[in-house]
Order: C-alpha cells, then structure tokens, then sequence
C-alpha cells in the first residue's frame, strides 16, 4: 500500500497536538510519522510486543502502538503516538480510527478497480462476481456505462489522472488503463439513462483531453449494463462501436454501440459471404464500374431521403440533370435507385464493398 495514504492523515494530526504520530510496519521500519526524523528508523523490538497484543493498546519505549491488521487477520501495521500516558493512549486510539479508515478505503478502491478491470476483462468466472462484490460491499445490480478511450498516436501516460479528475466518485467510478492507448471508464448511471445522456458524457471526455493535454481520441460507448455480470457485454460493444466505426463512420469520433445499424451485421460478417452477395446485387457490371462522381451522387441521393428535388439543389445540379445519372446507374448496375427496395440492396452494398476493402488493409 502507498504510504502516501498515511502521509496524507499524517499532515492532519500534526495540526492538532505537540505529540508525534507514526506508523510502523511488519519489519518495524517508520514509514509515515508526523515528525519526518523519524523516518526510516527501524524498531524491531517494538514489532515483538505489538504483533503479539491482539488489537490492544501497547507502550513500549516511552510511546503507545496500537495494531492493525489486514482483512486476513494478520498484522500488517502499527500506529504510535509519543508517550506513554492516558493521553497518549487516547491519541494513539484516534489517530489508529483515522489512520485504519483511511487504509481501508484505499484498499477497497484498489481492490473495487481490480475487480471491475478483472470482470471487463473476462478474468472472473461468473460465479466469483456475486461472491467478490459481497466482499467488497459492491453493489451488484446497479447500472453502468462503458466508455472505451482510445488515444490517436502515441498515448500520454497523464490521460488516466485527467479522467481520473473527472470521475470523482472513487467509489462508484472507474477509470481503468487497458493498454497503452485505451483507457476504459465504468461509470454508474441513473435508471434509465438514454444513449443521448452517454453521448454528453463522451463529448464532456473528448472535449476535456483535447483542452487539457492536446489528445485525439475515438470514443466507443457500450450499451448500459444492468448488472456486473453485463459489464464484459458493454466492453466488447465499445470496442464493436470503435471497430465499425472506423469502417463505415471514419468522421465520427464518438460512436454508440446502439447507433451502428447495419454496419454492425455487417462487420461480422465472412468475406466469402460478402464476396457472393456483391456479384448476385452487381449481375451486369462490378460496382468498380462506377466513377467517384457517381459514387457521390449515389451517397448525397442516400443523404437526402431518395428526394430527387433535394438532392439536385445540394448538389447544384438540375433535376433532370439528377434523373439522368440515375438511369444511369440504372442501366449499369440493374437497381433504380428511386425505389425503396432497389435503394436498400444498393445501400447495403456499398457497406459490404467498404468493409471488404477495410478488411485488405488489414
């Protein structure tokens, strides 16, 4: 444990009497005292009486420790005060309340980050949730979003204490480093939380590392988990959400795992498959067949709802203008895109060729 923990009661007792605190631990070395010339002495002796004294007050050398010990019982520290009187018992007795409340939280959110990074992970039989969050008072059923960070470029190791600045709720919030360049932040949420609620809280991310410390990210956001056992669920769909992004949103950088549609079929897809469904759609020619031009025209008539009126006054053209590309297109590749069903299998299409391509990149 991190002695800055004491350190930190340390500053606070040291306003309140002439008496000097400390702590010792198991080999009897001073690892946190009010008085920093105390510091790194070694007193084994003191060990030998305390560890044997079972959660009682103990005077030895003109000071008064008291115990502590680790959720297994066994003795892992000591606090003292100076003096050997009344009122060096009862400051001894304060300062161990502190001082022991202060190492079990610090424990409790060690150990509630690893648990929460060990189940995102898969690094828990389901079994062994229920028995660990009942360890650590961890409520089971509350709900929890997902956001995978994933920095652009080369991670900056300052990225977790930004966000850690952000999460406040040590106890409920969790910013975990996954690698060198994604972080995943488990936040608790209110009932009902909608993917616009998510999405804010993504931006609020985005916005803060750009601001801060000059960071792009993507952000991918998994659906909320209702239990600790969906948490791996909302990691794997942040991750999905960044996945297809990267596909089929390239401008994106805040994607839900709820907002990828087709993309997300797609995706998993086999190649072999998509390979078979572009030469049933394609009979009369390869999609390769059409030009950048036309491939634009074909996505801003998609943009606009198939409204052939709309879609020429965007693209600047006139509407027959519009209409003759579109036969076109019509007599190249079979489909008229003016009906729906034609529209759809065409869509469906060029997200197969885009995902084929991704995929020899690779």
């Amino acid at each position: 444990m991190s002695n800055s923990v004491f350190q930190g009661v340390m500053l606070q007792l040291k306003e309140t009497t002439d008496r000097v605190f400390g702590v010792i631990d198991t080999e009897g070395y001073v690892v946190s005292s009010t008085d920093v010339a105390f510091l790194g002495e070694r007193w084994p002796e003191a060990v030998l009486k305390v560890s044997s004294a079972q959660d009682q007050l103990v005077a030895f050398g003109q000071k008064t420790f008291k115990p502590m010990y680790n959720s297994a019982n066994y003795f892992e520290y000591a606090v003292f005060c100076t003096g050997d009187d009344e009122l060096a018992r009862a400051y001894c007795s304060m300062a161990y309340i502190a001082l022991n409340n202060a190492k079990v939280f610090y424990e409790e959110k060690h150990d509630r980050g690893t648990f929460v990074k060990n189940i995102i992970m898969d690094n828990i039989l389901p079994g062994d949730i229920y028995i660990r969050a009942k360890e650590l008072h961890f409520a089971a059923d509350a709900p929890r979003a997902v956001f995978l960070v994933r920095q652009l470029g080369h991670g900056d190791v300052a990225t977790v204490d930004v966000l850690s600045g952000m999460f406040t709720d040590k106890l409920q919030d969790f910013v975990l480093s996954i690698n060198e360049t994604d972080i995943a932040v488990v936040k608790q949420v209110e009932p009902n939380t909608e993917a616009e609620d998510l999405e804010k809280i993504a931006v609020q991310i985005e916005e803060t590392l750009k601001n801060e410390l000059f960071v792009k990210t993507v952000i991918g956001i998994g659906t909320v988990a209702e239990h600790l056992r969906s948490l791996a669920d909302a990691y794997k769909e942040a991750q999905t959400a960044i996945d297809v992004g990267k596909v089929f949103d390239t401008e994106k950088s805040i994607i839900n795992y709820e907002n990828l549609g087709i993309g997300r079929l797609i995706y998993q897809l086999p190649t072999t498959l998509c390979d078979i469904y572009l030469t049933e759609v394609f009979k009369k020619n390869s999609i390769d067949s059409l030009d950048q031009e036309t491939l634009f025209t074909i996505n801003k008539f998609f943009e606009n709802n198939l409204n052939v009126s709309e879609t020429s006054r965007k693209l600047f053209v006139h509407r027959n203008t519009l209409v003759y590309r579109l036969e076109k297109i019509k007599k190249l590749t079979g489909l008229d895109l003016r009906q729906f069903d034609h529209a759809i299998v065409f869509k469906v299409a060029l997200m197969v060729r885009k995902y084929l391509s991704s995929r020899e990149v690779r």
